[in-house]
Protein backbone atom coordinates (compact mmCIF):
# COMPACT_ATOMS: atom_id res chain seq x y z
CA UNK A 1 0.00 0.00 0.00
CA UNK A 2 1.79 3.40 -1.32
CA UNK A 3 1.76 6.03 1.50
CA UNK A 4 0.75 9.92 1.10
CA UNK A 5 1.72 11.67 3.79
CA UNK A 6 -1.18 14.65 3.22
CA UNK A 7 -3.54 12.05 4.53
CA UNK A 8 -2.00 12.65 8.30
CA UNK A 9 -3.65 14.86 9.28
CA UNK A 10 -2.87 13.92 13.50
CA UNK A 11 -0.89 11.65 15.06
CA UNK A 12 -3.16 8.95 15.14
CA UNK A 13 -2.77 8.52 11.65
CA UNK A 14 1.02 9.02 11.09
CA UNK A 15 1.07 6.13 13.74
CA UNK A 16 -2.28 4.09 11.71
CA UNK A 17 -1.19 5.11 8.17
CA UNK A 18 2.49 5.67 8.07
CA UNK A 19 4.08 2.68 10.97
CA UNK A 20 1.10 0.48 11.09
CA UNK A 21 -0.02 -0.02 7.69
CA UNK A 22 3.03 0.79 5.40
CA UNK A 23 6.65 0.93 7.35
CA UNK A 24 6.11 -2.41 9.75
CA UNK A 25 5.02 -4.19 7.12
CA UNK A 26 7.65 -3.03 4.34
CA UNK A 27 9.97 -3.35 6.58
CA UNK A 28 8.88 -7.28 7.35
CA UNK A 29 7.94 -6.92 10.83
CA UNK A 30 4.96 -9.27 11.19
CA UNK A 31 2.07 -8.32 13.59
CA UNK A 32 3.73 -10.80 16.47
CA UNK A 33 6.94 -8.99 16.38
CA UNK A 34 6.06 -5.80 16.91
CA UNK A 35 3.88 -3.71 19.89
CA UNK A 36 1.91 -0.88 20.50
CA UNK A 37 1.86 1.51 23.65
CA UNK A 38 4.73 -0.17 25.51
CA UNK A 39 5.28 1.15 28.67
CA UNK A 40 8.97 -0.35 30.69
CA UNK A 41 9.14 1.47 33.84
CA UNK A 42 8.56 5.03 33.59
CA UNK A 43 9.29 5.03 29.58
CA UNK A 44 6.12 5.01 27.50
CA UNK A 45 6.95 3.77 23.73
CA UNK A 46 4.57 4.48 20.70
CA UNK A 47 6.10 1.02 18.46
CA UNK A 48 8.87 -1.20 19.51
CA UNK A 49 9.76 -4.00 16.57
CA UNK A 50 12.00 -6.93 17.26
CA UNK A 51 14.06 -8.56 14.68
CA UNK A 52 12.63 -11.90 15.91
CA UNK A 53 9.36 -13.73 18.01
CA UNK A 54 10.28 -13.63 21.08
CA UNK A 55 7.73 -14.40 24.02
CA UNK A 56 7.80 -13.27 27.00
CA UNK A 57 10.55 -10.83 26.08
CA UNK A 58 12.36 -8.58 27.87
CA UNK A 59 14.89 -5.47 27.19
CA UNK A 60 18.14 -5.75 28.75
CA UNK A 61 21.96 -6.32 27.26
CA UNK A 62 21.08 -9.76 25.71
CA UNK A 63 17.90 -8.56 24.59
CA UNK A 64 17.04 -9.20 20.57
CA UNK A 65 17.73 -6.41 18.58
CA UNK A 66 15.14 -4.05 18.37
CA UNK A 67 13.84 -0.88 17.15
CA UNK A 68 11.32 2.03 18.76
CA UNK A 69 9.18 3.95 16.29
CA UNK A 70 8.14 7.18 17.79
CA UNK A 71 5.03 9.43 16.24
CA UNK A 72 4.28 12.96 16.29
CA UNK A 73 2.06 15.17 15.63
CA UNK A 74 2.45 16.69 12.02
CA UNK A 75 2.63 19.98 12.99
CA UNK A 76 5.10 19.28 15.46
CA UNK A 77 8.95 19.96 14.66
CA UNK A 78 10.95 16.92 15.56
CA UNK A 79 13.47 18.52 17.35
CA UNK A 80 11.99 18.75 20.20
CA UNK A 81 11.35 14.93 20.95
CA UNK A 82 15.41 13.73 19.83
CA UNK A 83 16.14 13.92 23.51
CA UNK A 84 13.23 12.03 24.87
CA UNK A 85 14.59 9.47 21.90
CA UNK A 86 17.79 9.11 23.32
CA UNK A 87 16.62 8.91 26.75
CA UNK A 88 14.71 5.70 25.29
CA UNK A 89 17.41 4.58 23.48
CA UNK A 90 19.89 4.77 25.84
CA UNK A 91 18.09 3.38 29.07
CA UNK A 92 17.11 0.45 27.08
CA UNK A 93 19.64 -0.31 25.27
CA UNK A 94 17.80 0.17 21.91
CA UNK A 95 19.93 0.22 19.62
CA UNK A 96 17.78 2.15 16.34
CA UNK A 97 14.74 4.64 16.65
CA UNK A 98 12.76 5.85 14.04
CA UNK A 99 11.13 9.45 15.12
CA UNK A 100 8.05 10.84 12.42
CA UNK A 101 5.86 13.47 12.47
CA UNK A 102 4.08 12.10 8.85
CA UNK A 103 6.15 14.81 7.06
CA UNK A 104 9.36 14.02 8.09
CA UNK A 105 11.56 10.61 9.13
CA UNK A 106 14.66 10.41 11.06
CA UNK A 107 16.45 7.44 12.18
CA UNK A 108 18.93 7.86 15.06
CA UNK A 109 21.53 4.89 15.95
CA UNK A 110 22.28 4.54 19.53
CA UNK A 111 26.37 5.29 20.48
CA UNK A 112 27.25 4.88 24.17
CA UNK A 113 24.99 7.76 26.15
CA UNK A 114 24.32 9.65 23.33
CA UNK A 115 22.45 8.97 19.66
CA UNK A 116 23.28 9.90 15.99
CA UNK A 117 20.92 10.98 12.95
CA UNK A 118 21.85 8.15 10.55
CA UNK A 119 19.33 8.56 7.77
CA UNK A 120 16.76 11.48 6.93
CA UNK A 121 14.23 11.91 3.88
CA UNK A 122 10.16 13.65 3.54
CA UNK A 123 7.31 11.52 3.53
CA UNK A 124 6.98 12.13 0.16
CA UNK A 125 10.39 9.98 -0.42
CA UNK A 126 9.63 7.28 1.85
CA UNK A 127 8.81 4.78 -1.07
CA UNK A 128 11.99 5.70 -2.95
CA UNK A 129 13.80 5.55 0.41
CA UNK A 130 12.25 2.63 1.86
CA UNK A 131 15.10 0.48 0.79
CA UNK A 132 17.35 2.66 2.41
CA UNK A 133 15.65 2.40 5.41
CA UNK A 134 14.92 -1.51 5.61
CA UNK A 135 18.95 -1.89 4.91
CA UNK A 136 19.37 -0.13 8.52
CA UNK A 137 15.81 -1.23 10.43
CA UNK A 138 14.45 -3.68 8.39
CA UNK A 139 13.62 -6.68 10.02
CA UNK A 140 16.23 -9.30 8.15
CA UNK A 141 19.00 -6.39 8.70
CA UNK A 142 18.79 -6.61 12.45
CA UNK A 143 18.15 -10.34 12.98
CA UNK A 144 21.39 -11.43 10.93
CA UNK A 145 19.34 -14.61 9.73
CA UNK A 146 18.50 -16.03 12.85
CA UNK A 147 15.81 -16.33 15.45
CA UNK A 148 16.41 -16.17 18.83
CA UNK A 149 15.48 -19.81 20.91
CA UNK A 150 12.60 -18.17 23.45
CA UNK A 151 13.05 -21.05 25.65
CA UNK A 152 16.43 -19.54 26.39
CA UNK A 153 15.20 -15.86 27.46
CA UNK A 154 15.77 -14.89 30.66
CA UNK A 155 12.35 -12.99 31.92
CA UNK A 156 13.78 -9.87 34.62
CA UNK A 157 11.74 -7.56 35.69
CA UNK A 158 9.08 -9.03 33.86
CA UNK A 159 6.56 -6.91 36.63
CA UNK A 160 7.82 -3.51 34.66
CA UNK A 161 7.12 -4.60 31.33
CA UNK A 162 3.45 -4.07 29.73
CA UNK A 163 1.81 -3.91 26.54
CA UNK A 164 -0.77 -2.49 25.52
CA UNK A 165 -3.95 -5.18 26.78
CA UNK A 166 -6.75 -5.79 25.21
CA UNK A 167 -9.02 -6.25 28.22
CA UNK A 168 -7.51 -3.98 30.86
CA UNK A 169 -9.03 -1.38 32.47
CA UNK A 170 -8.09 1.98 31.27
CA UNK A 171 -8.20 5.56 33.33
CA UNK A 172 -9.04 9.08 32.16
CA UNK A 173 -8.76 11.94 34.02
CA UNK A 174 -10.43 15.11 32.84
CA UNK A 175 -8.76 18.06 33.79
CA UNK A 176 -8.19 21.65 33.49
CA UNK A 177 -7.17 24.05 35.83
CA UNK A 178 -9.36 26.63 33.95
CA UNK A 179 -13.12 26.62 35.12
CA UNK A 180 -15.85 26.89 32.81
CA UNK A 181 -14.40 25.15 30.07
CA UNK A 182 -17.15 22.19 29.77
CA UNK A 183 -14.89 19.63 32.03
CA UNK A 184 -18.21 18.09 33.71
CA UNK A 185 -19.99 17.66 30.05
CA UNK A 186 -17.44 16.39 28.87
CA UNK A 187 -16.67 13.63 31.73
CA UNK A 188 -20.68 12.58 31.92
CA UNK A 189 -21.76 12.79 28.37
CA UNK A 190 -18.19 11.24 27.39
CA UNK A 191 -18.78 8.31 30.22
CA UNK A 192 -22.56 8.02 28.87
CA UNK A 193 -21.55 7.54 24.96
CA UNK A 194 -19.09 4.62 25.74
CA UNK A 195 -22.13 3.17 28.30
CA UNK A 196 -23.65 3.04 24.80
CA UNK A 197 -21.58 1.20 22.70
CA UNK A 198 -21.01 -1.30 25.47
CA UNK A 199 -18.50 -0.39 27.59
CA UNK A 200 -18.48 -1.00 31.37
CA UNK A 201 -17.80 2.66 32.75
CA UNK A 202 -17.08 3.43 36.30
CA UNK A 203 -17.59 7.55 36.68
CA UNK A 204 -15.63 9.23 39.42
CA UNK A 205 -16.49 12.75 40.83
CA UNK A 206 -13.54 13.56 42.97
CA UNK A 207 -14.37 17.74 42.78
CA UNK A 208 -15.49 19.51 45.81
CA UNK A 209 -18.32 21.12 43.91
CA UNK A 210 -19.52 17.70 42.57
CA UNK A 211 -21.63 18.90 39.68
CA UNK A 212 -20.72 15.10 37.97
CA UNK A 213 -23.05 14.40 41.05
CA UNK A 214 -25.54 16.58 40.28
CA UNK A 215 -25.20 15.71 36.44
CA UNK A 216 -26.05 12.17 37.01
CA UNK A 217 -29.03 12.32 38.95
CA UNK A 218 -27.83 11.44 42.54
CA UNK A 219 -29.24 14.63 44.81
CA UNK A 220 -32.17 13.53 44.67
CA UNK A 221 -32.76 15.59 48.10
CA UNK A 222 -34.39 18.92 48.59
CA UNK A 223 -33.50 19.70 52.22
CA UNK A 224 -30.15 18.73 54.15
CA UNK A 225 -31.42 16.37 56.54
CA UNK A 226 -31.99 13.92 53.13
CA UNK A 227 -28.78 14.25 52.29
CA UNK A 228 -27.43 10.89 51.87
CA UNK A 229 -24.03 11.32 49.75
CA UNK A 230 -22.40 12.97 53.27
CA UNK A 231 -21.69 10.02 55.15
CA UNK A 232 -20.04 7.95 51.64
CA UNK A 233 -18.58 9.68 48.77
CA UNK A 234 -14.99 9.75 47.22
CA UNK A 235 -13.58 10.94 50.12
CA UNK A 236 -14.28 7.74 51.58
CA UNK A 237 -12.31 6.17 49.41
CA UNK A 238 -9.35 8.03 50.37
CA UNK A 239 -9.52 8.31 54.14
CA UNK A 240 -8.70 4.69 54.79
CA UNK A 241 -6.69 1.70 53.04
CA UNK A 242 -8.41 -0.95 55.26
CA UNK A 243 -12.51 -0.06 54.71
CA UNK A 244 -15.04 2.02 52.37
CA UNK A 245 -13.63 -0.43 48.90
CA UNK A 246 -15.72 1.21 45.99
CA UNK A 247 -18.39 -1.63 46.14
CA UNK A 248 -19.75 0.12 49.14
CA UNK A 249 -19.76 3.67 47.90
CA UNK A 250 -20.78 3.92 44.12
CA UNK A 251 -23.96 4.44 43.22
CA UNK A 252 -25.45 3.34 40.19
CA UNK A 253 -27.55 6.66 38.26
CA UNK A 254 -30.58 4.90 36.79
CA UNK A 255 -32.20 7.30 34.86
CA UNK A 256 -29.50 9.47 33.75
CA UNK A 257 -28.72 6.88 30.77
CA UNK A 258 -29.45 3.85 29.41
CA UNK A 259 -27.89 1.27 30.24
CA UNK A 260 -27.33 2.81 33.44
CA UNK A 261 -23.72 3.87 34.83
CA UNK A 262 -22.01 3.53 37.85
CA UNK A 263 -20.72 6.69 39.79
CA UNK A 264 -18.64 7.43 42.77
CA UNK A 265 -20.28 10.69 44.26
CA UNK A 266 -18.77 13.80 45.75
CA UNK A 267 -19.71 15.98 48.26
CA UNK A 268 -19.10 19.47 49.27
CA UNK A 269 -17.62 18.50 52.85
CA UNK A 270 -14.41 17.48 50.17
CA UNK A 271 -13.24 20.60 51.25
CA UNK A 272 -12.55 20.58 54.40
CA UNK A 273 -11.43 17.31 54.78
CA UNK A 274 -8.58 18.25 52.63
CA UNK A 275 -6.16 19.21 54.98
CA UNK A 276 -6.57 16.18 56.77
CA UNK A 277 -5.83 14.00 53.64
CA UNK A 278 -3.08 16.13 52.74
CA UNK A 279 -1.56 14.87 56.26
CA UNK A 280 -1.97 11.28 54.99
CA UNK A 281 0.50 10.17 52.15
CA UNK A 282 -0.96 7.39 51.24
CA UNK A 283 -4.31 9.17 50.75
CA UNK A 284 -2.77 9.78 47.24
CA UNK A 285 -2.65 6.09 46.05
CA UNK A 286 -5.24 4.58 47.37
CA UNK A 287 -7.80 5.18 44.35
CA UNK A 288 -5.24 3.16 42.58
CA UNK A 289 -5.48 0.63 44.82
CA UNK A 290 -8.90 0.36 45.46
CA UNK A 291 -9.88 0.41 41.01
CA UNK A 292 -7.02 -2.48 41.31
CA UNK A 293 -9.44 -4.76 42.89
CA UNK A 294 -11.77 -3.65 40.36
CA UNK A 295 -10.00 -3.67 37.16
CA UNK A 296 -11.86 -7.04 36.25
CA UNK A 297 -15.69 -5.02 36.69
CA UNK A 298 -15.06 -1.89 34.03
CA UNK A 299 -13.66 -0.73 31.18
CA UNK A 300 -12.94 2.48 31.13
CA UNK A 301 -13.03 4.52 34.32
CA UNK A 302 -13.33 8.44 33.85
CA UNK A 303 -11.97 10.96 36.88
CA UNK A 304 -13.71 14.48 36.63
CA UNK A 305 -11.42 16.66 38.66
CA UNK A 306 -11.47 20.31 40.37
CA UNK A 307 -9.99 23.34 38.06
CA UNK A 308 -6.91 23.41 40.51
CA UNK A 309 -3.60 22.02 41.98
CA UNK A 310 -5.02 20.71 45.09
CA UNK A 311 -4.82 17.33 46.34
CA UNK A 312 -7.88 16.06 44.80
CA UNK A 313 -6.55 16.92 41.01
CA UNK A 314 -3.14 15.11 42.49
CA UNK A 315 -5.33 11.89 43.11
CA UNK A 316 -6.66 11.97 40.00
CA UNK A 317 -3.84 12.52 37.59
CA UNK A 318 -2.01 10.04 39.90
CA UNK A 319 -4.66 7.00 39.00
CA UNK A 320 -5.11 7.76 35.73
CA UNK A 321 -3.38 6.45 32.50
CA UNK A 322 -4.63 8.92 30.19
CA UNK A 323 -5.36 12.93 30.48
CA UNK A 324 -7.89 14.70 28.52
CA UNK A 325 -7.83 18.44 28.45
CA UNK A 326 -10.93 20.33 27.75
CA UNK A 327 -10.77 23.78 26.63
CA UNK A 328 -12.51 26.78 24.55
CA UNK A 329 -9.19 27.61 22.92
CA UNK A 330 -9.88 31.26 24.69
CA UNK A 331 -7.21 33.63 25.85
CA UNK A 332 -7.45 32.52 29.28
CA UNK A 333 -7.95 28.89 28.59
CA UNK A 334 -4.81 28.54 26.93
CA UNK A 335 -2.71 30.90 29.14
CA UNK A 336 -3.26 27.75 31.73
CA UNK A 337 -2.08 25.19 29.05
CA UNK A 338 1.66 25.83 30.46
CA UNK A 339 0.43 25.35 34.25
CA UNK A 340 -1.73 21.85 33.25
CA UNK A 341 1.99 21.08 31.51
CA UNK A 342 3.94 22.28 34.33
CA UNK A 343 1.53 20.30 36.95
CA UNK A 344 1.79 16.83 34.56
CA UNK A 345 5.45 16.85 34.67
CA UNK A 346 5.36 17.18 38.49
CA UNK A 347 2.65 14.24 38.78
CA UNK A 348 4.72 12.22 36.70
CA UNK A 349 7.92 12.61 39.42
CA UNK A 350 5.14 11.16 41.74
CA UNK A 351 4.06 8.36 39.18
CA UNK A 352 7.43 7.22 38.98
CA UNK A 353 8.19 6.56 42.29
CA UNK A 354 5.71 4.44 42.59
CA UNK A 355 6.40 2.60 39.11
CA UNK A 356 4.20 4.01 36.67
CA UNK A 357 4.56 5.23 33.37
CA UNK A 358 3.97 8.72 32.57
CA UNK A 359 0.24 9.95 32.10
CA UNK A 360 -0.23 10.08 28.58
CA UNK A 361 -1.89 13.08 27.54
CA UNK A 362 -4.58 12.11 24.90
CA UNK A 363 -5.38 15.33 23.74
CA UNK A 364 -6.50 18.64 24.32
CA UNK A 365 -10.32 18.54 23.72
CA UNK A 366 -11.83 21.78 21.71
CA UNK A 367 -15.44 22.10 23.76
CA UNK A 368 -18.12 25.04 24.06
CA UNK A 369 -17.16 26.10 20.87
CA UNK A 370 -19.23 28.63 19.04
CA UNK A 371 -21.27 27.80 16.34
CA UNK A 372 -21.36 30.88 15.05
CA UNK A 373 -20.48 30.46 10.97
CA UNK A 374 -18.12 33.15 10.46
CA UNK A 375 -16.23 32.00 13.77
CA UNK A 376 -15.53 28.50 12.77
CA UNK A 377 -14.10 29.38 9.25
CA UNK A 378 -11.66 32.00 10.75
CA UNK A 379 -10.90 31.94 13.88
CA UNK A 380 -11.08 28.60 15.14
CA UNK A 381 -8.89 26.92 12.66
CA UNK A 382 -6.76 29.25 14.28
CA UNK A 383 -7.19 28.67 17.46
CA UNK A 384 -7.03 25.12 16.78
CA UNK A 385 -3.12 25.47 15.54
CA UNK A 386 -2.07 27.58 18.24
CA UNK A 387 -2.64 24.13 20.57
CA UNK A 388 0.20 21.97 18.75
CA UNK A 389 2.28 24.87 17.92
CA UNK A 390 2.67 27.10 20.75
CA UNK A 391 1.74 24.93 23.26
CA UNK A 392 3.16 21.49 21.83
CA UNK A 393 0.22 19.39 22.87
CA UNK A 394 -1.71 16.91 21.08
CA UNK A 395 -5.41 18.24 19.55
CA UNK A 396 -8.12 16.10 19.65
CA UNK A 397 -10.26 15.48 15.97
CA UNK A 398 -13.49 15.30 18.04
CA UNK A 399 -15.21 18.66 19.07
CA UNK A 400 -17.58 19.47 21.54
CA UNK A 401 -20.25 22.58 20.39
CA UNK A 402 -22.08 25.10 22.90
CA UNK A 403 -25.51 23.69 21.97
CA UNK A 404 -28.62 24.27 24.32
CA UNK A 405 -29.00 20.76 24.61
CA UNK A 406 -26.18 19.70 26.81
CA UNK A 407 -27.91 22.61 29.14
CA UNK A 408 -30.88 21.43 29.08
CA UNK A 409 -30.28 17.89 29.52
CA UNK A 410 -29.03 19.08 32.14
CA UNK A 411 -31.68 20.69 33.94
CA UNK A 412 -34.54 18.53 33.55
CA UNK A 413 -36.73 18.21 36.39
CA UNK A 414 -39.46 15.72 38.12
CA UNK A 415 -42.17 16.85 40.29
CA UNK A 416 -43.12 14.50 42.86
CA UNK A 417 -46.43 15.46 45.07
CA UNK A 418 -46.00 19.37 45.45
CA UNK A 419 -41.91 18.93 44.76
CA UNK A 420 -39.72 19.58 42.06
CA UNK A 421 -36.51 17.36 42.01
CA UNK A 422 -33.55 17.05 39.46
CA UNK A 423 -34.17 14.58 36.80
CA UNK A 424 -30.70 15.22 34.56
CA UNK A 425 -30.11 13.20 31.68
CA UNK A 426 -27.11 12.44 29.43
CA UNK A 427 -26.74 14.04 26.06
CA UNK A 428 -27.29 10.43 24.47
CA UNK A 429 -30.76 9.78 26.67
CA UNK A 430 -32.30 13.00 25.95
CA UNK A 431 -31.36 12.83 22.26
CA UNK A 432 -33.67 9.96 22.31
CA UNK A 433 -36.34 12.16 23.58
CA UNK A 434 -35.92 15.43 21.84
CA UNK A 435 -34.62 15.07 17.98
CA UNK A 436 -33.10 18.78 18.74
CA UNK A 437 -30.61 16.70 20.53
CA UNK A 438 -29.54 14.16 18.40
CA UNK A 439 -26.28 16.65 16.91
CA UNK A 440 -24.55 16.62 20.32
CA UNK A 441 -24.87 13.45 20.79
CA UNK A 442 -23.52 12.58 17.69
CA UNK A 443 -20.93 14.54 18.70
CA UNK A 444 -20.15 12.73 22.10
CA UNK A 445 -20.72 9.34 19.87
CA UNK A 446 -17.78 10.56 17.37
CA UNK A 447 -15.42 11.54 20.44
CA UNK A 448 -16.40 7.93 22.45
CA UNK A 449 -15.41 6.15 18.91
CA UNK A 450 -12.00 8.70 19.00
CA UNK A 451 -10.90 7.52 22.59
CA UNK A 452 -11.86 3.75 22.01
CA UNK A 453 -9.14 4.32 19.06
CA UNK A 454 -6.27 5.97 21.09
CA UNK A 455 -7.03 3.11 24.02
CA UNK A 456 -6.40 0.49 21.08
CA UNK A 457 -9.58 -1.50 22.73
CA UNK A 458 -12.49 -2.82 20.42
Amino acid sequence: MPFNPELCRNESEVESKLIVQYLLPQLGYTPDTWHQEVAVGSIRLDFLAFAAQVIPFVLDANSPLSVVMEAKHPKQNLNHHVLRLRHYLTSLNVRYGLLTNGKEIRIYQKLHTNIQLIFQCSGKEVEIKIDEIKTLIGRESLKEGHLVDKSKVQIENNSNFETKRQHSMKTIAIYHNKGGVGKTTVAVNLAAALRKKGKNVLLVDIDSQANTTFATGLIKFQFEEDDNLRELNVYHLLESGDFNFIPEVLRTSDYFNNPEIDVIPSHITLIEYQDKLNKILASRSRLVTKLKRVEDNYDIVIIDTPPSRDLYAEVALITSDYLIIPSDLKPFANQGLPTVKNFVNQINESREMMGKPPISIMGVLASKISTNAKFLQYNFPKQREVISERYQLPLMEAVIYDRTALSECMNQTITVGDLEYPDPKSIIKFAELKTSAQISAEEFNVLADEVIQKLGID
